[in-house]
């Protein structure tokens, strides 16, 4: 094997007055703010000397240009980038394709990599971290969850000591955007059209609302905190798009909201060779941080078996948040900075969580309905905890709603089932998980 270069000989680069030369991969919202934040001459030891991007001179006629060296190279053929004498190359392209090919190239050629690729990193972080070990390079992702929260720092650096038992949050500002406006009584198509004006949803808005950006970024905090490397296809993702705002009133009325959580939890009973991990709508007591957690903010919350809970809260999308996570791993490169390594090994998921759950329903009302829910329920082994019916509702199209005891996802499942055949529903009946309130500390 041979070996091109090694992080301590950046170190040596940087205090022979030399300068570590910056690529850009992708000059949009977060490349543009990494130039910028990079122009704000903090950084003397970095120099940005590449951008690529597709249409390169509408790039290079950007007002977001300026922040550019004017010697820098602007170039669409990746070629002159992974070619060239750069040191480290920063890819904020997303995507599989083609990034993860030219993201082995560099880290073959002996470039560090920086990148908030979510999906790359969820996908094929092992292995490209394995590559990475190889040619004594690195592969930094701060950036990758969260934007500007700097999670995947803490994790690594202020609680790898500890065993993290849970990671449980809230990681897309997209979605945490458009639960806030819902709960503050706007419905879902027009708080979806106003994320979509101002960037935060895409035109397919599948991605965030459909739980798929989250799922990446809790196989990625999964891999980090709980050591479990997981297949994110295996993670069950439940969408935001049939909450309306009914549920939110209902909500209020259990003294709850509702947030889009994900959560990923080492299953005691099976001795850690499986986790426990879900993303999807949930209930949360107005008691818990994530409750408190409005617009685009991120949360996650690491529970950890001798540090206890840890809360890591801010801004998690934005260009210039990012952009900040971005430049402070270059920074970590440049001054030969080496992450923590700790054992991963691979596991099997399960989506089913004990927990009590919220059924909404729409009927056409006649005599006996609730009687056939709770058949349906006991015929499962589920019992009801509460029934909430709100006043006002017209009778053919009445929505109510039955809270259970804890039990299994699965259990509910096959309860949902039965019932969405039963004449008297409208539509599929909604279900989703309620986090209990956490027990009070000593």
């Amino acid at each position: 094997m041979t070996t091109t270069k090694r992080p301590a000989k950046m170190v040596n680069k940087k205090s022979s007055g030399r300068p570590i030369k910056v690529a850009i991969l992708g000059f949009g919202t977060v490349g543009s703010s990494v130039a910028r934040v990079l122009a704000a001459g903090k950084y003397p030891g970095l120099r940005l000397t590449h951008i690529y991007n597709r249409d390169v001179e509408r790039k290079r006629l950007s007002t977001a240009a300026r922040y550019v060296p004017a010697d820098a190279i602007w170039t669409e053929n990746i070629n002159d980038v992974l070619t060239s004498k750069v040191d480290i190359i920063v890819e904020l392209m997303g995507g599989l394709k083609p990034t993860e090919a030219w993201i082995r190239a560099a880290l073959t050629l002996g470039k560090s990599v920086v990148t908030a690729n979510k999906q790359l990193i969820a996908y094929r972080g092992a292995s490209l971290l394995r590559l990475a070990k190889a040619h004594s390079v690195q592969l930094i992702h701060g950036a990758a969850v969260a934007g500007g929260v700097p999670v995947i720092p803490g994790l690594l650096h202020g609680q790898s000591a500890d065993h993290i038992t849970r990671i449980r949050g809230i990681l897309n500002g997209t979605c945490n955007y458009m639960l806030t406006r819902m709960e503050a009584g706007a419905g879902y198509a027009e708080v979806l059209s106003d994320a979509q004006a101002l960037g935060y949803a895409e035109a397919d808005p599948s991605a965030d609302v459909d739980g798929f950006d989250a799922r990446a970024k809790l196989c990625i905090l999964s891999r980090i905190a709980l050591q479990a490397e997981l297949d994110p296809d295996q993670v069950p993702a439940q969408t935001i798009s049939t909450i309306e705002k009914i549920d939110f009133m209902y909500a209020k009325e259990l003294g709850c909201t509702i947030r889009q959580v994900s959560t990923a939890q080492l299953d005691s009973t099976r001795a850690g060779a499986m986790v426990q991990a879900r993303v999807g709508p949930m209930l949360i007591p107005h008691t818990s941080p994530m409750a408190w957690s409005h617009g685009t903010q991120n949360m996650v919350v690491a529970s950890g078996r001798f540090g206890g809970d840890v809360v890591f809260s801010g801004r998690g999308a934005g260009g210039e948040p990012t952009a900040v996570a971005v430049v402070s791993d270059l920074l970590a490169i440049a001054q030969g900075g080496v992450s923590v390594e700790l054992p991963v090994h691979r596991r099997r998921v399960t989506g089913d969580f004990i927990s009590p759950h919220y059924l909404r329903f729409v009927v056409n009302d006649r005599p006996g309905i609730v009687s056939s829910i709770a058949g349906a329920l006991a015929k499962v082994g589920a019992n009801i905890d509460s029934i909430l019916q709100r006043p006002g509702h017209d009778k053919h199209a009445l929505p109510f709603v039955v809270t259970t005891e804890p039990c299994l996802n699965s259990t509910i499942d096959k309860a949902v089932e039965a019932m969405a055949k039963m004449n008297c529903m409208l539509e599929r009946p909604l279900c989703l998980q309620m986090l209990e309130p956490e027990p009070p500390t000593a």
